[in-house]
């Protein structure tokens, strides 16, 4: 399973790495272990190869999740989130290294994803196992857990920093119990550091990412469409959503529907693109304001 992949943000794609998750699979709507997975790995991809090669695959800690590379193109960090860490790669031209593991809380914390700030010099930590975003601090190659953590919402996940490092938006997942759920933005450059703001979205909003511009913030909403079909919180499909980022507010812009269990998202480099996913069946059109979903 692809559980994340990565490129150093602001700068030409040369590199880019993921972290593959091997124990679990999903059967109609139920995550289900795989017996006997292989190890958990993370493969590091030279995009600057024609055609692009895999040049490395390291052993990260249990459950390998979310991956970022800070701008500088020196260091990868991976959320491990079966045992409540992270581990650290260093990245030298084609040659990339472990360099430590971060305990940040215990193995039921589920670290989830990780991103730096432009500057390099701080990292937030998504954990979806106890509801907390964990800032880093980062002094070259030494990461360092700083004891503070945020609160933004129920079981954070998803995550992404502003390429001018003023804000970082949080998809929290809730309880998968058919509630809707919400997003988060956090003021990155307050001090301290706070959570500002917190919209409704849907169920389940997974995949979350700012346009590198800055000017907007794209959200794939699972909808239901990873429920079994039986349940009364089914749906065939998903949704994007898409908002304008107006200082640290969401503004409701456009929403689409797109395939089930559908879990990432991305801006082409000039920030006028959303690459498609799978073309679902066309539902229904959408209801609107009333009930909460931005119109388009």
């Amino acid at each position: 399973m692809l559980a994340g992949l990565a490129l150093p943000p602001g700068v030409e794609a040369q590199f880019a790495v993921s972290s593959n998750d091997n124990k679990v699979m999903l059967d109609n709507g139920v995550v289900k272990v795989v017996p006997n997975p292989a190890p958990d790995t993370a493969t590091v991809v030279d995009l600057r190869a024609s055609p692009p090669a895999v040049i490395a695959t390291l052993e990260a800690g249990k459950g390998a999740a979310g991956v970022s590379i800070n701008r500088q193109g020196t260091l990868a960090l991976v959320a491990n989130r079966a045992e409540g860490t992270v581990s650290v790669f260093t990245i030298q031209g084609k040659t990339v290294a472990p360099a430590g593991l971060v305990r940040v809380a215990d193995d039921k914390s589920g670290p989830s994803h990780v991103a730096f700030t432009p500057d390099g010099k701080t990292a937030l930590l998504t954990r979806d196992g106890d509801s907390m975003i964990s800032i880093l601090a980062v002094d070259g190659t030494k990461v360092e857990y700083t004891k503070r953590d945020l609160s933004a919402g129920l079981r954070p996940y998803g995550l992404d920093i502003s390429a001018d490092g003023s804000v970082a938006v949080v998809a929290n997942i809730g309880r998968g119990g058919g509630d809707n759920d919400t997003v988060s933005v956090i003021d990155l450059r307050a001090t301290p550091i706070r959570v500002v703001e917190t919209v409704t979205v849907g169920q389940t909003p997974e995949g979350i990412i700012l346009s590198p511009d800055g000017k907007l913030c794209a959200v794939q909403v699972m909808n239901g469409s990873n429920k079994p079909r039986e349940s009364p919180f089914h749906a065939a499909n998903g949704k994007l959503l898409l908002y304008r980022v107006e200082g640290t507010r969401l503004v409701p812009v456009a929403a689409a529907w797109v395939g089930h269990w559908s879990q990432g998202v991305a801006f082409s480099a000039d920030s006028r693109t959303i690459p498609p996913a799978s073309a679902p069946p066309a539902p229904p059109a959408w209801r609107g304001e009333a009930e909460g979903e931005p119109s388009g």
